[in-house]
């Protein structure tokens, strides 16, 4: 252990949307705040692209790797996090969606609802409030050349086909984006001001510089969000909350891996916080164990508030490991665990009528960002007329590297015109033709590329059933959510995802991983093991994130949701972190705002 502890007025663990929004608001309250973060800051131009950098971007210090994604597998779940400054805001592809006014609750089996401990209105503002400073804006489709973004008209014609009389209960939508479509900010995310256009790889014009210190580009529709925006075109946590944090003085401290928490029995400061710092350029590529004191030894800090928000893994974690120097923790730890019901399916070979004949109908799955908009059914709670559990299916996008890649897959074609290309050249060399102009041939060797021009994935997410577990032995984290339990949603999901295929002429494919690996659903929205609940008996938190039994501290991930978000929980985990921060802020005494102590 290092020497004396500093002390901070409140330490927050984890910089994704939980632990970014109350850095920055409590920051901005004048308290002095220290942020930690386990990966490292991604600027402008420093995510992977070639391929050994991407063998190298996954997160397990254990074996010399400190990149961006963290892959969990259990049995019937798995999902991709991340581990950098911003957390999920560095990989999610810039959904800020509100949760449904009637999805506040989750279905009983006698029947009946449960309230959660928290409703729409308590969040209406919060949501406002993150969007405005994430510069929320909608994908500008009256604009060229936006206007001709073949899959995001492909998803408002099938939902047209699907619903002609306008039923409420499915319907598409454009969604808030964390995207710069335009250089200036706009006050409103469908903000249409005639001073401030759309352009493509315009530099953003920013009231104060970012945290990285790098200039920023508008959106260049390359479909590379998932991987990380090289451009700053993404409004990732980095850009905003956390610059902003920053500014108003918090610590930001990168490569902090955190081991232990403890609360201590003194009243100030109330907890302590130990973590190792990761070197990447001394171990990279090297297995080591982190928990070796000699070469790893745990720095110290004091806090008089605690905030958790090391994403619904993460807080778990911590917690279960760190049980014993937490003995009055809730008996709910790990329970109503979610995968926010995440499927992600394709739809292959679109086609259209064109003049009497079916033709390849282009749906560029590479061209745009991620997500452009979503087609939203209803569901039994809205009172509407649906049945069944409600979703929305989201239009997906990719890199240009995976469109070679889907070309590639139709290898037998592409070798008979790599055949015909070979015999051609043989032509010219024993001077059989004369045509030196080869551009003709090369074009034909590429041939039309259509499965990849007429093919997307597709993201659905919504409200499968909250059933999962989550457990510790001591040394791992296990799960025991089973999409069975969830059948009659994911059943529902695969029919009217397939209703969207036929409506574009195209064939439905499922996921391989949840196909042939024994169904399990890869989620990118692991949601629970700290709910929220009225008391200690139902949850870990109450509803405004303060743990039971711990007064001053806090979780504000997407951990403490006593169920499914249904729409992309991103938002409403902000929205929950900034509800929380306004609780803090009025109860904290002037001397706990702006201590230097």
């Amino acid at each position: 252990m290092t020497g004396n502890s500093e002390h901070f007025d409140a330490v927050v663990i984890g910089s994704g949307f939980g632990g970014s929004v109350m850095s920055y608001r409590l920051a901005s309250a004048q308290m002095r705040v220290c942020l930690l973060e386990r990966g490292k800051p991604y600027p402008p131009n420093s995510f992977a692209r070639a391929p050994y950098d991407l063998s190298r971007n996954f997160w397990d210090p254990s074996e010399g790797l400190y990149g961006m994604f963290n892959v969990w597998s259990f049995r019937g779940s798995g999902a991709v996090v991340s581990s950098g400054l911003g957390g999920g805001s560095l990989i999610y592809a810039n959904v800020l969606l509100r949760k449904d006014e009637a999805w506040f609750k989750e279905d009983l089996p006698d029947g009946s609802a449960w309230k959660w401990p928290i409703q729409y209105a308590d969040l209406d503002d919060h949501y406002g409030a993150v969007e405005r400073m994430m510069n929320a804006q909608r994908y500008p489709l009256a604009h060229a050349p936006y206007d001709r973004t073949p899959k995001t008209l492909a998803m408002q014609e099938a939902a047209a086909k699907l619903n002609p009389d306008g039923s409420p209960t499915l319907r598409w939508m454009p969604l808030n984006l964390a995207v710069s479509f335009r250089a200036k900010p706009v006050d409103h995310p469908s903000d249409d001001s005639g001073d401030n256009p759309p352009r493509l790889g315009e530099p953003l014009i920013e009231a104060h510089p970012n945290i990285h210190g790098m200039t920023r580009d508008t959106c260049r529709l390359c479909g590379e969000c998932d991987l990380g925006c090289n451009y700053g075109s993404k409004n990732s946590l980095d850009y905003n909350y956390i610059s902003a944090a920053h500014r108003h003085g918090a610590d930001v401290r990168t490569l902090c891996e955190v081991k232990t928490i403890d609360a201590l029995p003194s009243a100030s400061p109330r907890f302590a916080v130990t973590y190792v710092q990761h070197d990447p350029e001394r171990f990279g590529g090297q297995k080591i164990d982190t928990d070796d004191r000699h070469r790893f030894p745990r720095i110290r800090i004091t806090c008089d508030r605690l905030i958790l928000a090391a994403g619904t893994f993460g807080t778990s974690y911590l917690l279960f490991s760190n049980r014993a120097a937490l003995p009055q923790l809730s008996p709910t730890l790990g329970t109503r665990y979610s995968v926010n019901g995440d499927l992600l399916s394709f739809i292959v070979n679109a086609t259209r009528g064109k003049n009497g004949a079916t033709v390849p109908r282009p749906l560029e799955a590479c061209r745009g960002p991620v997500i452009t908009g979503a087609i939203r059914y209803g569901d039994t709670l809205d009172g509407q007329g649906a049945v069944g559990r409600g979703f929305y299916v989201e239009d997906g996008g990719h890199p240009a590297l995976l469109s070679w890649t889907a070309e590639l897959s139709g290898i037998a074609g592409y070798l008979r015109r790599l055949i015909h290309f070979a015999r051609l050249n043989l032509t010219y060399r024993f001077g059989k033709r004369r045509d030196t102009d080869l551009g003709a041939e090369i074009a034909a060797l590429l041939g039309e590329c259509i499965t990849s021009r007429t093919s997307m994935p597709v993201l659905t997410m919504g409200r499968d059933c909250p059933t999962g577990r989550l457990k510790f032995d001591g040394h791992h984290l296990d799960c025991d959510w089973d999409e069975r339990d969830s059948a009659p949603y994911y059943d529902r999901v695969e029919r009217e995802v397939t209703k969207i295929a036929t409506a574009l002429g195209a064939k439905y494919v499922d996921n391989p991983a949840f196909k042939w690996n024994f169904h399990q659903v890869l989620s990118a929205h692991p949601l629970g093991g700290c709910p929220m609940g009225e008391t200690a008996a139902r949850g870990v938190v109450n509803a405004d994130g303060e743990v039971f039994g711990y007064p001053g501290m806090y979780i504000t991930d997407g951990s403490v949701m006593p169920g499914p978000v249904g729409a992309n929980p991103s938002l409403t985990i902000a929205a929950f972190a900034d509800r929380a921060a306004d609780r803090i802020i009025a109860g904290a005494s002037p001397s706990h705002r702006g201590s230097t102590a």
